[in-house]
């Protein structure tokens, strides 16, 4: 099954740059591209993604209010943001308009595709940087590259949860979900992450900010 994709992009070189990555997979199909709102909006009256790929931090071109305006009228539209914008505030007014997953421009050519072959699925997939971003992590220890931890916010909520020293039954009642289903997020979250022990995945939660050293005590 293809996976149907708009650009959303002002720089011309950013665009070809994606549609050249996005080719390399055959079920990946770039239906257009638009390099301004009035673009992208006329493009939709006619055609129908699965995943619009934007930098929404665009004056005069593409803003959150962009993605507003497109989710209104299409909820089932999935956003994929690539964006050099480091707002928390603006990520997280973002989420809110509708998009699903996050990247910079500083990510690689697997972190995209691993991106939207996730976002497909309906999915989130948010790079290192911005999970950094999010949780409000200081600058000076933001890590230089840009490493892909595809980890969903449920999967977020369990890591900190087991960090606070939570049972699987315990973690299960407080987001709602059964044991069951807590034991399968950390089976993923270790695959994930490459760790194989919870020792680690606390460790984990502390180096990331997950949850502060102080709340272990």
């Amino acid at each position: 099954m293809s996976i149907n994709i708009i650009i959303a992009e002002n720089q011309y070189l950013i665009r070809q740059g994606l549609k050249g990555i996005l080719s390399k997979e055959k079920k990946i199909n770039v239906l257009d591209e638009a390099s301004n709102e009035k673009e992208l909006l006329h493009s939709l009256e006619n055609k129908l993604p699965d995943i619009i790929v934007i930098d929404y931090f665009q004056p005069n071109h593409f803003s959150i209010h962009t993605m507003e305006s497109v989710f209104k009228k299409n909820k089932n539209i999935k956003f994929l943001v690539i964006t050099s914008d480091v707002s928390r505030d603006n990520i997280y007014r973002a989420i809110e308009s509708g998009a699903l997953s996050f990247l910079t421009k500083e990510c690689d050519e697997e972190e995209i595709l691993n991106a939207i072959n996730s976002t497909s699925k309906g999915e989130k997939f948010i790079c290192h940087k911005i999970i950094d971003i999010i949780l409000d992590k200081p600058k000076n220890i933001l890590d230089d590259d840009c490493k892909p931890i595809n980890l969903s916010i449920r999967e977020l909520e369990i890591i900190q949860q087991n960090a606070l020293g939570l049972s699987a039954k315990e973690i299960g009642e407080k987001l709602f979900i059964s044991t069951h289903t807590v034991y399968t997020h950390k089976k993923n979250i270790m695959k994930k992450l490459q760790i194989n022990s919870s020792s680690e995945l606390i460790l984990f939660a502390i180096k990331h900010g997950i949850i502060a050293n102080n709340k272990l005590d």
